[in-house]
């Protein structure tokens, strides 16, 4: 059985690695907003996702935040104004 992992992940990035950041994420879930991705993710991917983001990161200087939750029904998401992109196509 594949473990799946619905994740909310933030964070503010120096911008001279935003992009960067910006990248790996979007290879992996979606784009919701201004430094903020969510989406489901295989716990295998997660362990890559996390081991690009640590390459590319200054400890020093960035924070990221990522939230785990076992499904997307245990978490109520209220959008005001339009979606950027509908999380549950979220196609692993």
């Amino acid at each position: 059985m594949i473990d799946i992992k619905y994740v909310l992940v933030v964070y503010d990035i120096n911008e001279k690695r935003v992009n960067k950041i910006h990248k790996i994420l979007k290879k992996y879930i979606i784009w919701q907003q201004n430094s903020t991705f969510e989406g489901y993710i295989t716990q295998s991917n997660i362990k890559k996702m996390i081991g690009e983001i640590k390459r590319k990161i200054n400890p020093e200087e960035d924070n990221i935040v990522i939230y785990f939750f076992n499904s997307k029904n245990v978490i109520k998401k209220e959008v005001d104004g339009t979606e950027k992109w509908n999380v549950s196509s979220n196609i692993l």
